[in-house]
């Protein structure tokens, strides 16, 4: 595994509020916020290195040079179900960005991921995309949304989610060596059903309530 690509966010906010979704007494309405709120701030490591060129300014008071974003166009590409209120989070932090989305599940008997859905931004082959997605647990749905964003010519991809198991990391950093991993913390692994132990539970069914 290519570990220099996975980055481990372990800034205490974002640290106190994964413990708080990983309460199996947080409710959909706390847990929906709560995964929100932890997309945003790690939004700000996820676009650490954005380009910026200097402009001039004129402040209440005097002309200043100062910095703005350069030439950086992003797409959010969220997983269905669980990316959901991640992309929302980003979105507060970068209002511009244009979404996709894909869909994806396992299949129960072979263990394949299926795609059953993918829309992308007209111009997503002039993007910078980041998948969002609550769990890399086998890490199929990220992988899959990775080959599909290359196939229509994205050079630039990074992935961010909350909790990631060891296999889903191995599974993502072979397939695509190239994108760099954004995550709050590493699991023990995965259960018989693939899901992360210790983890946070179905995070789809604790989002929208269906579980």
């Amino acid at each position: 595994m290519n570990m220099q690509n996975v980055h481990v966010i372990e800034h205490p906010l974002v640290q106190h509020k994964i413990s708080l979704m990983r309460d199996a007494n947080t409710g959909s309405k706390e847990f929906r916020e709560l995964v929100s709120e932890t997309a945003m701030l790690m939004s700000y490591e996820a676009t650490r290195n954005l380009p910026l060129k200097e402009v001039e300014i004129k402040t209440p008071r005097h002309y200043t040079k100062s910095k703005v974003i350069s030439g950086y166009k992003m797409a959010l590409i969220p997983i269905l179900r669980g990316g959901l209120p991640m992309a929302e989070g980003v979105s507060k932090l970068i209002p511009t960005v244009k979404i996709g989305h894909v869909g994806a599940f396992r299949e129960p008997s072979t263990g394949e991921t299926v795609k059953y859905y993918a829309k992308f931004p007209a111009d997503i082959n002039e993007r910078h995309a980041i998948i969002v997605d609550t769990m890399l647990a086998t890490g199929g749905a990220g992988v899959l949304t990775a080959n599909e964003l290359k196939k229509v010519g994205v050079k630039d991809i990074k992935y961010m989610c909350l909790i990631a198991s060891p296999e889903g990391l191995e599974a993502l950093t072979s397939a695509h060596p190239d994108i760099d991993i954004y995550c709050c913390c590493i699991d023990k692994g995965l259960d018989e059903n693939n899901y992360i132990v210790p983890g946070l539970g179905d995070a789809g069914d604790r989002i929208f309530g269906t579980k």
